[in-house]
């Protein structure tokens, strides 16, 4: 087998086909050893090629990082863009290299050059995809870019992105037209529409839930349908993310994010303040009207001597007017010691240094129930964070609980086992001895 070789084009594939040719072999032979030299010869160029390259790449940039006051080439180098740069050199200078490699082989010309060119657009994909990594976290860091979806959105680039790359490698390796590929994916679109469903559904979720801006990551939301309870951590295209209080992680799918309900706590976190809804059940048989001694007693706790002294003066004013028998109690308006009580709660939680002062500050009587009297506080703490809460609202009712004796009044609790013991031996001490 001959082959004509181009003197002036390929000195060096002439050259060392000339060396081996001295030693005897055939001529297909010798241009085989010929092509494999010079492949090896040319790997390793192009390996020194890429390292060289890779070093001086990376420690220019390392340093100009360090110099710059931006933070955007601190990503770059963080996602290898720059050591993804530096694998082209060497492809290209491999692409120009093949019309002197494959002299000797013309027909391996064409297969070789496709394949690089493949290997071209694979590397170009991967260096975008670094890059749009480094605009995802660049932009990740800006306030008004903070909890946005921008995994979803760079999910979404990446698909397109592989979309054109393989639209490229089509037409690459099969030498027809990039329509000609379109035209098979419009035939099997029916089946990409059934295999990508979740994807589609997942873009039009997050974009929904960019738009209306109903999530963010670090928020707490509820989805009891799903068992999520804690902070978002991550949205992606197809799922949220959720680490519940109990450190699990529970995985919802976008979509269901705009087809479900569920809870953001957002709102109270931003306000500043986060609620307390609480009652305390009163026993309602120890409600009374306050007798002339009980209230001298209750005139000694400093946070009820002015609303005593001012509620005092009105009632009576009152009941001179209209109730002058004062004979029966009942007649006319009288202070009871559940209005004390109500009142000094009232007074005691707009002082305590953890309720939000610029908030709702209520406390009020709800319907009597088989359980008392409920005494409900409705209020708001000056700190949202979830052990502080529960530390502030514990502090209030341990003193409002042992604070409650001081008004003859009692809380209301069910019957334990050893309060029907005592009953019990009380009606028939001869059936339940000591």
């Amino acid at each position: 087998m001959s082959f004509q070789i181009d003197n002036s084009t390929h000195f060096i594939y002439n050259w060392t086909f000339q060396k081996y040719s001295t030693l005897g072999f055939e001529a297909t032979l010798t241009h085989l050893f010929t092509f494999v030299s010079l492949l090896i010869a040319s790997l390793i160029l192009l390996w020194l090629i890429h390292f060289v390259a890779r070093r001086v790449l990376i420690k220019f940039t390392t340093e100009f990082t360090k110099r710059s006051k931006t933070k955007f080439d601190d990503y770059l180098l963080k996602n290898k863009v720059f050591a993804n740069l530096a694998r082209l050199i060497p492809l290209y200078i491999f692409a120009s290299l093949i019309p002197v490699l494959f002299s000797g082989f013309p027909g391996g010309v064409v297969f070789t050059e496709k394949f690089v060119e493949i290997l071209l657009i694979i590397n170009w994909t991967i260096l975008v995809i670094s890059v749009m990594k480094s605009i995802r976290d660049y932009l990740g860091d800006k306030e008004s870019f903070r909890g946005k979806p921008l995994d979803s959105y760079l999910q979404v680039a990446n698909i397109f992105l592989f979309f054109i790359a393989g639209i490229l490698i089509f037409t690459t390796f099969t030498g027809q037209s990039p329509w000609a590929f379109l035209t098979a994916m419009g035939a099997a679109s029916a089946v990409l529409m059934l295999v990508f469903k979740d994807t589609i559904l997942g873009f039009v979720a997050s974009i929904q839930v960019s738009t209306n801006d109903m999530v963010r990551v670090g928020d707490w939301i509820e989805m009891p349908k799903y068992g999520a309870d804690g902070d978002v951590i991550e949205i992606n295209l197809n799922t949220v993310k959720v680490q519940n209080w109990d450190k699990t992680i529970t995985t919802v799918p976008t979509y269901y994010l705009i087809t479900d309900s569920f809870k953001n706590w957002r709102g109270m976190q931003n306000s500043g303040g986060r609620r307390i809804k609480r009652a305390l059940n009163i026993k309602i048989s120890s409600i009374h009207y306050v007798s002339p001694e009980e209230l001298k007693e209750l005139k000694k706790i400093k946070l009820l001597q002015n609303y005593i002294d001012q509620r005092q003066e009105e009632i009576d004013q009152y009941n001179a007017e209209h109730f002058p028998d004062r004979t029966m109690p009942v007649n006319g308006r009288n202070m009871t010691n559940i209005g004390l009580f109500r009142e000094y709660i009232n007074q005691y939680v707009k002082i305590h240094p953890g309720i939000h002062k610029d908030m709702t500050i209520m406390v009020r009587q709800l319907s009597p129930t088989e359980h008392g009297l409920p005494i409900e506080l409705y209020m708001f703490t000056a700190d949202v964070r979830w052990v502080v809460y529960e530390g502030i609202m514990s502090d209030i009712f341990d003193h409002l609980l042992a604070a409650i004796k001081f008004f003859n009044l009692e809380t209301f609790e069910a019957p334990a086992s050893d309060d029907m013991r005592s009953i019990g031996k009380a009606l028939n001490p001869k059936v339940l001895p000591n």
